[in-house]
């Protein structure tokens, strides 16, 4: 369960949204929401197919 004063509880998700940050929406400027989603999605495939191709 979670609880407040374990920080390892979301570390994976803060360590995801700051690189989802730091490469792709702090670099770019959507010129409609459509874009934003589809970029994000689009780094979100990008980053699972490669955190789940470096554990196998």
């Amino acid at each position: 369960m979670y609880r407040r004063e374990n920080c390892c509880d979301n570390a994976n998700a803060e360590s995801f949204f700051s690189s989802l940050k730091m490469d792709r929406v702090k670099l770019r400027i959507y010129a409609t929401r459509q874009y934003a989603k589809s970029d994000v999605f689009d780094y979100i495939e990008v980053f699972t197919i490669e955190s789940t191709s470096t554990v196998i």
